[in-house]
């Protein structure tokens, strides 16, 4: 069990080759997210997690606003690369939209005013706990994802096209889809100028 628990988080990469062939059914897509969802640890347990999955076109449209919206602000003579990148997002099979409810958020600052400074922290850090969760269940799924980041791009047209509550806060959108490449090859530092051990 460890050992698959490894190779889970060594097999985990950016798969930006993506295609809208199922590889596994939306239940068990929608079964997966849950779970991760449910179970991703969060400080003083706020659970201030926040999960919209896109499927079908759905997640077609998420991607045609997008390059809509970057369109709008990158110079035409320079839009080919960008409207390729969305492109190959949207030749996925979906996207997860993963967000913080900032009214949880509030809510704990000022019942542990102590530590008001730390929870805008903590739930960040809490989110990127449940990215890479869902993404290493994706991936061990036989699903390939990446992490994009265009918000605070398109935040009010996500909340508008999808009516998603004010006090949810975009942090990341995840194109998954069945792998069509491989991921580039990773290149490590060197283990020993990052960490320390003191015994």
């Amino acid at each position: 069990m460890a050992k698959d628990f490894y190779s889970a988080v060594e097999n985990r990469r950016s798969v930006y080759g993506i295609s809208k062939d199922p590889v596994i059914s939306d239940e068990k897509i929608q079964e997966v997210i849950s779970h991760a969802v449910k179970h991703t640890p969060s400080a003083f347990n706020s659970q201030s997690a926040r999960v919209v999955v896109l499927l079908g076109e759905h997640h077609d449209k998420l991607w045609d606003i997008t390059k809509e919206t970057l369109r709008k602000i990158v110079p035409e003579d320079k839009f080919v690369p960008t409207e390729e990148k969305m492109n190959a997002f949207r030749s996925g099979y979906g996207t997860v939209l993963f967000f913080e409810d900032t009214s949880v958020i509030e809510k704990f600052q000022q019942d542990f005013a102590l530590y008001k400074d730390n929870f805008p922290i903590w739930s960040q850090q809490s989110s990127g706990m449940l990215q890479y969760v869902v993404w290493t269940a994706l991936e061990l799924e036989g699903l390939g994802a990446s992490l994009q980041h265009y918000n605070p791009l398109i935040d009010d047209d996500v909340r508008k096209e999808w009516n998603v509550p004010s006090s949810w806060k975009l942090l990341a959108q995840m194109p998954f889809g069945k792998p069509t490449a491989p991921p580039g090859e990773k290149l490590f530092q060197p283990l020993e100028e990052r960490i320390k051990v003191f015994k």
